[in-house]
Parts: structure tokens; sequence; C-alpha cells
């Protein structure tokens, strides 16, 4: 099991690479099933791992100009408060038995990986359905492939960030928070909420959403190390794994369309959301 969960840490950069997001939220399922990690530690480690991994993947997007550092800021910062005070303080503070039901106890880490399992679910909706609608009459991906993004370089214009700041900081919060919980990245709340309010290009969009990602995640992280033993070893070698798969993700992204690949992989999340769901509550 343990050579498995390394073979995943591979696949969640792969993923990344190849379908532009998706990965990270794979890295607590990974690591509280395969490397048999305690939820709430897993919940940390993945924070670091989805940080540096996209900490990464962004510099990328940063080259080619596809970074609105603007946005980044406004987002990003009541989502780093949001994520940093819900683990340092929010996390800690839950209690290790919640309640009983029938005999049924509802601990700390069960409700961790619920929540989780239903980021899992929502997340997979978002992967299966291709396209929404933006403003009525703009389509958009919401999870962009490498390959869109190299279409004509960065040539064409690219819209100037419009901000409608009530709406980008209460996102930015909620997305905090949640990421606070669960560990994971929430791309896939991040980009339609950069294109929504601060009317981002859609390519621009993803290489910001990246970038927030980083540092919400590694703020977040930052929380932990007040209140959890980390073993950086381990998080070396994980984190390593996964910007390794990055890199043959994007080469190959160029080769391959990813629209089925995508697809696919909506539909192994929302299998892997409804799987824990029924494990932690029936099993």
């Amino acid at each position: 099991m343990e050579i498995l969960g390394y073979i995943a840490a591979l696949l969640i950069g792969l993923s990344l690479g190849l379908i532009g997001g998706g990965g990270s939220i794979l890295t607590v399922p990974a690591l509280v099933y395969l490397l048999g990690l305690n939820p709430v530690i897993s919940t940390a480690y993945s924070l670091f791992i989805v940080g540096l991994t996209s900490l990464v993947g962004s510099y990328r997007f940063y080259k080619q100009g596809l970074v609105s550092l603007k946005t980044a800021l406004v987002f990003g910062l009541p989502s780093i408060v949001a994520v940093y005070a819900t683990r340092r303080y929010i996390v800690p503070a839950i209690p290790d038995s919640i309640f009983t039901v029938g005999g049924f106890e509802v601990t700390k880490g069960i409700l961790l990986m619920l929540l989780f399992a239903g980021l899992m679910v929502f997340a997979s909706i978002s992967m299966i359905r291709q396209n929404r609608k933006v403003n009525g009459d703009v389509t958009v991906d919401e999870n962009v492939d490498h390959d869109i993004l190299e279409e004509n370089g960065t040539s064409e214009t690219l819209a100037q960030p419009k901000f409608n700041y009530a709406g980008i900081l209460a996102e930015g919060a909620i997305v905090g928070t949640l990421t606070g919980l669960v560990g994971a990245g929430g791309g896939f709340l991040i980009i339609p909420a950069l294109v929504l309010f601060s009317k981002l290009d859609m390519k621009m969009a993803v290489g910001t959403s990246l970038l927030i990602i980083a540092a919400k995640s590694l703020f977040g992280f930052m929380g932990d190390v007040a209140n959890y033993e980390i073993d950086w070893a381990f998080l070396g070698i994980f984190s390593s794994l996964s910007i390794v798969g990055i890199f043959i993700g994007s080469y190959f992204s160029a080769k391959i369309h990813a629209d089925k690949l995508k697809t696919a992989f909506g539909w192994f999340v929302l299998v892997m959301g409804v799987y824990i769901i029924v494990k932690e509550l029936f099993f």
C-alpha cells in the first residue's frame, strides 16, 4: 500500500499537468487510505503538497504573462487569512468526538473525510460538465487544457481585471475556510469566481488560480506547524514525486486532447467521493 501511495503522488501531478486541475483532490484519500495517515494530519500535509505543486505549476503561466498579480492579491488576502485561521484555531478546536448516534460515533476524522468527500462530489460534477455559461453569452471551460493555454501564445490581448470587490472578497474567504477544513486547493471554485467577479480572460484565470492556491495552501500549512509534528522527509519525497508528475503531464498535454480524459477523471473522482462517504458512514 505504501508503494501505491507514492505512485498516487506521481499520478496526482500527472493529472495536474495533463488536465490543468483535479489531481490535488486525490491527495487526502491517498494519504489516508493508501499510506494510513490520520485524516487530520493528512489535510495538513495536503496543504503543503498542493501548495508547493501549484507554485511550480504557476511559474509556467507567469512566464507566459498569464498571471494577474493584482487579482491574486485581492482574492488571495482574505483566502490566506481564512485558511490560516481555520488551520491554526478552528480545526484544533473541533473535539475528537463530536457526537454519537445509535452507537455510531462521529469523530473529527470522520467529519473531515465526509466534508472532503462532499467536495469531491461537487468537483467531479464540475469536471463532468465540460462547459458552463458565464454572464449568459460566454462559454468557458472550468478546467482549461494546457494545449488551449498555448494556442496563439500570449499574442492576443487579455482583458484587464474589473473587480467586484464584495463578491471576490467573500468568495476568497469562503474558499479559504473550505481549504483549511479539507486541505484541497479548490481550483474548481476559484476559476469561475475569477471569471465572474474579476472579468479575467479564461487563460489568465487559470494561471492566477494556481498562484492563489499556492499562497493560501502554504500559508494554511504554516498554521499547522505549531499544532502538529511534521514529517518533513516524507513531505519532501511525496511532493517531489507530484512535481515530477506535473512535468510529465505538461509534456504530454500538447500531444493528448484532454477533454475525454477530463470527463473520465471526473467520473473517477465522483466514484471515489461516494466510496469515501459509504466507507466512513457504514464501515
